[in-house]
C-alpha cells in the first residue's frame, strides 16, 4: 500500500518506531510494526510497463457513449455462430479438448497446410508469451518494430531478453532496413506486425521475402497477422505464403477481430513442425473452451461472410481516414480497423476532446488510435477532430 492511499494513512501511527501513545480510556497502542518484506520478485519486471487495455468511454448525459479504445469488431458474431455459441454451452464440469481438433482440422481445410503446422491458443497474445518462452531468456536479445503491439516489450521483457526497440518510418512503416542491421549474434526472435498496430500500414510481400534473406535461420521471425483480414492494399504480405518457404518463420492470427469473438479468445499459428512442436510445450492445456472451439469454427465454416464483412469495414475505414485528411490531418495508410494521428504531446489534448463527447479512444503517447466503429461513432470523432484541427493547427 501505498503511503499515499488513504488507507495507510487512516491506519499510521503518529508515534515515533519503538515508542507508544495511550488513548484516553488508557489502553497502551501498539508501536506502529515495520512493513513486512515484500516477495523478492524478477529484476526484469521492472523494465516494462503492464499491458493497459483501451479504456470504456464517460457517461456524458444526454450523448450515447461510444468505445473506439480496443479495436473490437463492432458488429457482432454472424448469426450462425450465436446460434452455434447457445448449442454449446452445456457442462462446464468438462475439460474441453486440448487438441482443438476440429477447430485445427477446419484451419488445415482453409488454409492448406497440415495438421502438424497448427497451434490453437487462448488468443495470439498467449501465443507471443509461448514464443518468447521457448526462443528467449536472458542471454538473449529480441527485435521488434516501434510503435507497434504493447505486448511486444512485455512478453519479451518477462524473460529478460535485451529488447531493440527499432523506430518506424515517419510514414508509420516498419523500417526492415534497420532491422536487419540491429540482427546480432544473441538475437533469437524478431517480430513483425502486419498490418502493423496502431499505426496501419502493412507489409509487402517483396520486402519481406528481402528481410527474411537476410536473417540467420537459426532466428525465429513471427509475423503478428492479427488483422490481416481488413487490409487491401496490393503486393502486401502473403503470411501463409512466406510460411511455407521460410522455416524460421511463423505466422500468428486471431479470431478476435475480423470474427468478432474477442471476448472468446481463440488465436491460432501456422508454423514448420519443429516450431509447432515448441509452441505445444509452453501453451495453457485446455485453454481454448469447447464454446470458444465451436464458434470459432462455424465463423471459419462461413469464411466468404466473415471477409466481406471485413471488407465492408475497410470500406468504411477508408472513407473516414480520407475525411480526416481533407481537414488537413496526416494519416498513415490505414489497412487494418482503426486509423492513427501522430499527434505527439497533443494526443492528450485530443484524447480529453473526445472523452468530453463520450467517445474513448486509445491515447499511446506518440500518437491517438482510432477504431473503426458505428458511424454515428465516426462522425462524431470527425466533428471532434476538425474542432480540434482548427484549434490547435491552424493559424
Amino acid at each position: 500500500m501505498n503511503a499515499s492511499d488513504p488507507a495507510s494513512s487512516d491506519s499510521a501511527s503518529t508515534s515515533a518506531p519503538g515508542t507508544s501513545s495511550s488513548s484516553a480510556s488508557g489502553s497502551t497502542a501498539s508501536a506502529s510494526a515495520p512493513s513486512a518484506p515484500s516477495p523478492r520478485l524478477r529484476a526484469a519486471l521492472e523494465t516494462f510497463p503492464p499491458y493497459i487495455p483501451g479504456k470504456p468511454p464517460r457517461q456524458v448525459e444526454g450523448l450515447e457513449s461510444f468505445k473506439l479504445s480496443s479495436n473490437e469488431n463492432f458488429l457482432p458474431p454472424l448469426p450462425a455462430v450465436l446460434e452455434t455459441m447457445v448449442a454449446h454451452a452445456t457442462n462446464p464440469a468438462l475439460y474441453p479438448d486440448d487438441a482443438a481438433l476440429a477447430l485445427r482440422q477446419g484451419l488445415a481445410d482453409r488454409l492448406g497446410v497440415g495438421l502438424d503446422r497448427l497451434v490453437v491458443t487462448t488468443g495470439a497474445s498467449e501465443l507471443l508469451v509461448a514464443l518468447t518462452q521457448i526462443t528467449s531468456d536472458a542471454t538473449t536479445e529480441a527485435i521488434y518494430p516501434w510503435p507497434s503491439f504493447e505486448m511486444y516489450p512485455q512478453t519479451t521483457g518477462l524473460v529478460g531478453s535485451t529488447r531493440h526497440e527499432v523506430p518506424l518510418t515517419a510514414e508509420g512503416r516498419h523500417d526492415l532496413d534497420a532491422m536487419a542491421a540491429a540482427i546480432t549474434e544473441d538475437t533469437r526472435l524478431i517480430i513483425l506486425c502486419s498490418p502493423n498496430n496502431p499505426t496501419g500500414p502493412v507489409l509487402r510481400d517483396d520486402e519481406v521475402r528481402a528481410f527474411l534473406d537476410k536473417v540467420p535461420d537459426h532466428v525465429l521471425v513471427a509475423l503478428d497477422e492479427a488483422y490481416w483480414e481488413f487490409a487491401t492494399e496490393p503486393g502486401r504480405a502473403d503470411g501463409l505464403g512466406l510460411v511455407r518457404d521460410y522455416p524460421n518463420l511463423v505466422l500468428l492470427r486471431t479470431f478476435s477481430k475480423a470474427h468478432g469473438l474477442a471476448g472468446l479468445r481463440v488465436g491460432y499459428a501456422v508454423a514448420h513442425p519443429p516450431v509447432i512442436e515448441g509452441l505445444l510445450k509452453a501453451v495453457i492445456p485446455f485453454g481454448v473452451t469447447d464454446l470458444s472451439q465451436a464458434a470459432a469454427l462455424e465463423s471459419l465454416n462461413h469464411w466468404d461472410e466473415v471477409l466481406e464483412r471485413a471488407g465492408e469495414i475497410a470500406q468504411t475505414r477508408d472513407a473516414f481516414a480520407a475525411a480526416l485528411r481533407e481537414q488537413g490531418w496526416e494519416v498513415p495508410e490505414a489497412q487494418a480497423n482503426y486509423v492513427w494521428l501522430p499527434l505527439g504531446e497533443k494526443s492528450d489534448a485530443f484524447e480529453d476532446a473526445c472523452v468530453e463527447q463520450a467517445v474513448a479512444v486509445r491515447n499511446l503517447g506518440a500518437g491517438v488510435r482510432i477504431s473503426i466503429g458505428e458511424d454515428e461513432a465516426l462522425a462524431r470523432v470527425l466533428e471532434i477532430a476538425e474542432r480540434f484541427h482548427i484549434e490547435h493547427f491552424e493559424d
